[in-house]
């Protein structure tokens, strides 16, 4: 049950603009942007925590304690091959949350934008600065890691939400779930990643990820 504490020095702030929905606004003041990821940084309290578990490819189930089937058919996709997976968490706690709320109760809706378009580039970093962190880690037992995948990307139902707290053991870093399925703090997040065995003269082999692999073409934070 490792945690990961690491620090946010910055946030990308390209990324931000990009969940603000300005990818195509060319005159938009890129210093508010850089203020925003500023000001999110510095009320951010970055962590992380994951657990690792044998992994059934055949019949879609991670074995802990009770097993966990997993529902829907792009999962098992994209765990086919799998020997074990990897559940984890990442937020950025519920400082920035307020925050954000504060400022759009005040009429400063512009601010409160950038700062949750920020935020949300933040979690995401932490995830792949936790991904960058457990790969050498599985590499020194032979394992690659397939790119992270969390509940409602294809058919893989939120109602399987409370099962990825339990596994990931979310709720030792504050992390939990709304009776709608939505995680608490709101900038947080839940995936797993699995991890397979590369085979001697063989290349890895990469399936579409992120916006590549995501049905929602008109998202207008889709990456091009």
């Amino acid at each position: 049950m490792p945690v990961y504490n690491a620090p946010l020095l910055s946030i990308d702030a390209a990324e931000a603009r990009r969940y603000a929905g300005l990818q195509k606004a060319t005159d938009f003041d890129e210093g508010k942007i850089l203020e925003a990821c500023e000001d999110t940084r510095l009320l951010a309290k970055p962590k992380g925590i994951w657990e690792i578990y044998d992994y059934d490819c055949e019949t879609q189930t991670i074995n802990a304690n009770p097993p966990c089937p997993l529902q829907g058919k792009k999962i098992g996709q994209h765990l086919a091959g799998c020997e074990k997976v990897i559940a984890l968490s990442a937020t950025v706690g519920e400082d920035i949350e307020e925050d954000i709320t504060r400022r759009f109760a005040s009429g400063e809706y512009s601010n409160a934008v950038l700062m949750d378009a920020a935020a949300t580039a933040a979690v995401e970093q932490l995830a792949d600065g936790m991904e960058k962190a457990i790969t050498p880690k599985m590499g020194a037992q032979g394992f690659l890691l397939k790119w992270r995948f969390s509940p409602g990307y294809g058919d893989w139902p939120l109602e399987q939400q409370p099962e990825l707290i339990r596994l990931a053991k979310a709720e030792q870093i504050g992390v939990s779930l709304t009776t709608s399925m939505m995680l608490t703090p709101r900038k947080s997040i839940t995936a797993i990643i699995g991890l397979y065995r590369k085979q001697e003269n063989s290349t890895a082999k990469h399936s579409p990820k992120g916006c590549a692999a995501c049905t929602q073409k008109n998202c207008p934070s889709r990456r091009k």
